[in-house]
């Protein structure tokens, strides 16, 4: 036997495996990492976050990646030469950080490396008869397993859209094995650069889990904040959002796109939701002139007037709801206040209520798929539903 496929083998049968989830998502902000100790699979399974750190990009990985950042053109020896060199920065963090933690490589068993979105192309936005769903991440994963010497788990997305899905949401599987509670029905709400959310039914019935991204969540505030500020990457408390005022024009244009009348689930990216948008908008509104204030504060309604609607179409209205939250935007306060004051009959908390950090949740969540892929058999699914294909996703790479 291959002493790779045996090491693996090896590692399935362990009672708990050590595995370094990864995400980077289209903030650009910086690689998460989560250490997890993970029991079990499937309902059984137990997962504890050992530690978990956010480490910045510098200006010069940020530059490099908006080179080919959700652009239909861009230069394909740049693209060839990033899916590398972006892998060996991931690389690097991971052995940094395994030195500060006091952590030998040889006691971690798995990483799971979701990679950076590059491209998500879902055919409800390209609407290109002779193509289906895609979806393209780089940051290759015989890379990060040569560099740091651990078997590397990456590409989930693919599998997902080979069985049938858009790539998109993954959010709900990890959402289901480890926030589901019998007795109360449940929406975890995560606004990244794309807000999305999944509903946990209280009966625990697979086939009645939903999952979708609703729209925009931070992307269009934080471009048009880096746009008006540069070296700002977001709007920081809310701080500019505060001080203007919503344009109804404005927001009505924003709200005129046929996404939004599209059905569940779907999913979107900074495609389609970017500053041309919003240039785009601001022309349907005939809006000459429009402070960065009262923009920003437009742009913030927009984000929680989508998820609202989202969420209410998806719900029984006369029905109790917990919303469990995470992302970037649980840190924006006017966000958060608009979304609150919409949705009086639902109950917010964040994911830290269910001992998840909020900041950590999605690269916890390529842990868990990690662990499915090389230990489940995706007999808690029962059945796939809508957007939740049951398969086992992911590629491995071997170290050697």
């Amino acid at each position: 036997m291959n002493s790779n496929v045996k090491a693996l083998y090896a590692i399935t049968a362990k009672p708990e495996r050590l595995i370094i989830g990864l995400m980077s998502g289209t903030s650009l902000d910086g690689l998460d990492v989560a250490l997890c100790r993970i029991t079990g699979h499937g309902l059984q399974t137990n997962i504890q976050v050992l530690q978990f750190e956010t480490v910045p990009y510098n200006e010069d990985v940020k530059k490099e990646i908006k080179t080919v950042f959700s652009k239909q053109q861009v230069d394909l020896e740049k693209l060839t030469l990033l899916n590398p060199w972006i892998a060996l920065k991931h690389a690097a963090i991971i052995n940094a950080l395994l030195q500060k933690w006091d952590i030998a490589k040889e006691q971690i068993d798995i990483i799971a490396s979701h990679g950076q979105t590059i491209y998500h192309a879902p055919k409800i936005l390209h609407a290109k008869d002779a193509f289906g769903n895609a979806t393209l991440q780089i940051g290759d994963g015989d890379h990060i397993a040569m560099a740091t010497g651990i078997i590397t788990i990456s590409d989930f997305r693919q599998k997902h859209i080979a069985a049938g899905g858009e790539g998109a949401p993954l959010a709900v599987y990890g959402d289901y094995l480890i926030f589901g509670k019998a007795g109360e029905d449940r929406i975890l709400l995560n606004m990244g650069g794309i807000a999305n959310f999944t509903f946990l039914p209280g009966d625990i019935n697979s086939n009645n889990i939903f999952s979708t991204d609703t729209g925009p969540g931070n992307t269009m505030m934080d471009a048009y904040m880096q746009q008006q500020y540069p070296g700002q990457y977001f709007d920081a408390d809310a701080a500019v959002a505060l001080k203007g005022t919503i344009n109804t024009a404005l927001l009505e244009a924003l709200k005129q796109n046929d996404f939004f009348a599209k059905p569940f689930p779907k999913t979107t990216g900074p495609e389609l939701f970017n500053l041309d948008y919003l240039q785009k908008a601001t022309s349907i509104a005939a809006i000459k002139d429009s402070s960065t204030a009262d923009t920003m504060a437009t742009l913030n309604k927009f984000s929680a007037d989508t998820i609202t609607a989202a969420l209410l179409k998806a719900t029984d209205k006369n029905k109790p709801y917990s919303i469990f939250c995470s992302g970037g935007g649980i840190h924006n306060p006017l966000l958060m206040q608009h979304l609150q004051q919409s949705l009086p009959n639902f109950t917010f908390n964040s994911t830290a209520a269910l001992q998840i950090d909020p900041d950590a949740k999605e690269a916890v969540l390529f842990a868990l798929l990690a662990n499915e892929c090389i230990c489940g058999d995706g007999t808690y699914l029962k059945k796939g539903v809508a957007g939740m294909p049951v398969v086992s996703m992911g590629k491995i790479s071997f170290p050697d």
